[in-house]
């Protein structure tokens, strides 16, 4: 397998099998899910484990994902980055709403940098391009705030390789969120680009938002079975082979799955098993 650490940006290593927090709050995004103690210990399970990557957003919640980080992992290690992201608000479950003005995406990172109870934002990625804003303006919003200090690395959510291509040429990009994973491919031409050019790629939903585990094709199933794994470990285990870029950060609210998603490290598929699964897709 690829080195199990990327450096994102060039300067900032992380392992590249993270955590994502859209589990840590209820569903459609919105609002708490179960104890808010079990929502600490995952956390601080995550980092005793090894995770060094923590994927948030500040509408998560709202505002509730960053608090639980802060209150889990504050003060920080130095080897973990919470990446975050701004640029839409949410008036209710799964609604989301684009905010992509300069004085709105500051007013969002200096509120991240509140919550989070940090001057520096490791990776701050525009979860989405605002339609009704010109993107040099957000990206140049971005860049003041990289310039000031209060961003280290910039990054991009849920974008096209034109608009990519775009941004690239306004500002360093260290980081790509879009979805990727065995059966859904689409993002294939964004992951090239991110290849060629060094950037991680943080494939969201990397299992399918669970169609892996529950519906898997026969030939996960199988290779599973080879290794004593389950399907989601194989999913797992195949993005860390696929690229050397991709960097998984799947989201749970369960201690168990949280164990189980981590040891997808340690599963080494062989040529044979890599062709069968790159072919699912096809």
């Amino acid at each position: 397998m690829a080195d199990m650490v990327f450096s994102l940006g060039g300067n900032l290593p992380v392992r590249r099998l993270g955590l994502g927090t859209g589990g840590l709050v209820g569903p459609g995004y919105w609002g708490p899910r179960g104890e808010r103690a079990d929502a600490l210990t995952l956390l601080r399970d995550a980092v005793a484990r090894g995770v060094t990557l923590i994927d948030t957003a500040d509408n998560y919640g709202p505002d509730l994902a960053e608090e639980l980080i802060a209150e889990a992992l504050y003060p920080y290690g130095d080897r973990l980055v919470i990446a975050t992201k701004g640029g839409v608000v949410r008036t209710g479950p799964d609604r989301w709403h684009a905010a992509g003005r300069p004085e709105q995406l500051r007013a969002m990172c200096e509120a991240s940098l509140l919550r989070l109870r940090v001057d520096s934002i490791g990776l701050y990625q525009l979860h989405r391009f605002d339609p009704e804003v010109p993107p040099a303006e957000q990206l140049g919003a971005l860049a003041e705030l990289r310039a000031e200090g209060k961003i280290r690395h910039i990054g991009l959510d849920t974008v096209t390789a034109e608009q990519l291509r775009q941004a690239m040429e306004s500002v360093p990009i260290a980081s790509v969120q879009n979805p990727y994973n065995l059966l859904d491919r689409s993002s294939a031409e964004v992951l090239a680009l991110c290849e060629a050019r060094g950037i991680a790629f943080l494939p969201y939903h990397p299992l399918g938002s669970g169609a892996l585990t529950r519906e898997s094709a026969a030939a996960v199933t199988a290779v599973a079975g080879e290794h004593g794994a389950g399907p989601g470990q194989i999913a797992l285990a195949w993005l860390l082979h696929h690229s050397p870029v991709l960097c998984p950060i799947p989201g749970t609210g369960s201690l168990v799955h949280l164990a189980e998603n981590l040891d997808a490290a340690t599963v080494h598929l062989t040529a044979r098993e890599l062709a069968l699964l790159d072919g699912l897709a096809g």
